[in-house]
């Protein structure tokens, strides 16, 4: 049996929407990816389990639609999930074992920055000369922008939650264009999500800055 008759049920529609079908595979990635960006605001340990098996399920769709850096940033997302996982119960420091929620320092911002013109600057041209990808500088900005996010995510930085507003807000329209409209719709959902999860986070930071000053006095 080969996988591409494993996988082949999960790419059968399963209904339509504005006459393009629908496929189990952007079902499942819906369901698996607003089930993860909601255990994340919670900063729940589960996310990141719940995370890498929506990545398996949109590395299949994206290559299905020609969105190639998508596909391989999903590959990047699953090694960064074990390492989140990881720094999220080992992270805390010494007498922890919980990753607080801090501010993104201005060190990080200069590299996470950097990294993001020059890799959005790269993947453009890569996307453009080597596949047929129609859409080459908007694959590669989110591509960017998710991984600048998630990075933040493993380290619970704050501004991460603003880096994945940003890319919402690039990835809606594009996923329309490629006649994904479920997961376009998710991810209207996950900017609502991101922005409860930034408002969570915020509370955090600030009742544990208000404890350190208690602590102090």
């Amino acid at each position: 049996m080969s996988l591409a008759s494993i996988l082949e049920p999960l790419q059968r529609p399963l209904f339509t929407i504005l006459d393009t079908p629908v496929s189990w595979t952007e079902v499942l990635g819906f369901g698996s990816g607003a089930l993860c960006v909601w255990l994340v605001a919670r900063q729940h340990l589960a996310n990141w389990p719940i995370g890498i098996a929506n990545n398996l399920f949109f590395v299949l769709l994206f290559t299905q639609a020609g969105l190639y850096a998508d596909a391989g940033l999903q590959i990047v997302f699953i090694t960064l999930a074990a390492y989140g996982w990881w720094t999220w119960t080992h992270g805390g420091g010494p007498g922890s074992d919980v990753l607080p929620v801090r501010r993104t320092t201005r060190t990080e911002w200069t590299w996470l920055l950097s990294a993001g013109v020059v890799g959005t600057l790269a993947l453009t041209v890569l996307l453009d000369r080597v596949t047929d990808s129609t859409v080459p500088f908007w694959d590669a900005l989110t591509t960017a922008l998710s991984l600048m996010a998630t990075y933040g995510q493993c380290r619970k930085r704050l501004e991460s939650w603003w880096l994945w507003i940003a890319a919402d807000v690039v990835y809606v329209p594009l996923y329309a264009y490629k006649e994904l409209y479920l997961t376009s719709l998710l991810y209207v959902g996950f900017m609502t999500l991101c922005v409860l999860g930034l408002r969570g986070w915020t509370k955090d930071l600030t009742a544990r800055r208000a404890l350190r000053v208690e602590a102090a006095a």
